[in-house]
């Protein structure tokens, strides 16, 4: 509406000029404009419990990064141990009993380890041998070590309340998916799973789009020609699209090249020709659009090729 309110002369914002310029795009560029179609209540819920759920998956981030630049600046050695694994409901739990090295040496790697061995039996004890060598690398104490304990207990019991909350979020958002008649459709191609049927569920129903081109288009998916005379020639990377669906196609490209092996083929022999690994799998998500499209077009589940058999002597 504004862009097309700045090619009408005047700069006055007014109910009058605003009902003008509607009118007169619908009749003399109607093709610009998009009907309003109401959301079934599946998409509705869907979308609010996947919006809910990035908030959540940006605090957990946050949190975290926080927890390990608190643990760099008191013991750098530790943090390389226990900072990736902060995803870990294990580690997570021993910050907010133990979360500084004074606090782990009172305790002893026995102790330690019988703590870890609740949450992750398979790895306590190889975790908490890297812990104590860790904590031997450094014998300095730095100052303020103490009040960052207690931000970190506070923030490692933050992060379990978080994850807590995001298992839920995934739970209800099964149930939702499970619930619409389409997500068979989506589930049945390699690749895609739960939260990517939530995603892609959310970005294409309910919206018309007249091509595959179209929704690759507005994926951003689909390279962008760049031509200027006979100086500029080519295509490039779309910097535009909606992130999410954008998102969502990619992730399941990747992961569906080891799912499926006609992916996999597709993704070896644009690296063979000189695509770097992301070029690659924008190809690979752009050539699993066409599928996808004429999937929910026609509501057919995913059918791979059948294997070409070698003609009879």
């Amino acid at each position: 509406m504004r862009r097309v309110a700045d090619l009408h002369p005047g700069q006055a914002k007014t109910d009058a000029r605003d009902a003008y310029i509607i009118a007169d795009t619908a009749r003399t560029i109607p093709h610009t404009l998009r009907g309003i179609t109401i959301a079934d209540e599946h998409i509705a819920e869907l979308s609010m419990l996947c919006g809910f759920d990035d908030d959540l998956t940006a605090q957990l981030t946050g949190v975290r990064n926080r927890l390990r630049g608190l643990l760099t600046q008191i013991h750098p050695a530790l943090e390389r141990v226990v900072g990736p694994r902060l995803a870990h409901p294990a580690v997570v739990d021993m910050l907010s009993r133990y979360p500084t090295p004074a606090a782990l040496h009172e305790a002893g790697r026995s102790r330690v380890r019988t703590r870890l061995k609740k949450l992750a039996p398979r790895m306590a004890a190889r975790l908490a041998d890297e812990i104590f060598a860790a904590l031997a690398e450094q014998t300095t104490i730095v100052a303020g070590t103490n009040t960052a304990g207690h931000i970190i207990s506070r923030l490692a019991a933050q992060l379990a309340q978080l994850t807590e909350q995001r298992a839920d979020i995934e739970a209800e958002i099964l149930t939702v998916v499970d619930a619409h008649p389409r997500t068979c459709v989506l589930t049945s191609m390699p690749g895609i799973g739960v939260r990517t049927a939530a995603r892609i569920l959310t970005e294409v129903v309910g919206k018309n789009f007249k091509s595959v081109a179209h929704l690759a288009s507005y994926a951003g998916i689909a390279p962008v020609t760049r031509r200027s005379g006979t100086s500029i020639r080519g295509e490039a990377p779309s910097r535009r699209g909606k992130t999410t669906l954008k998102r969502a196609l990619f992730l399941s490209a990747f992961a569906s090249i080891k799912a499926d092996p006609f992916s996999r083929a597709y993704y070896d022999r644009k690296r063979a020709e000189g695509k770097r690994h992301n070029q690659a799998i924008i190809a690979l998500a752009r050539r699993r659009t066409d599928v996808l499209y004429a999937m929910l077009r026609d509501g057919t589940l995913y059918e791979p090729r059948p294997t070409q058999q070698a003609p009879a002597a």
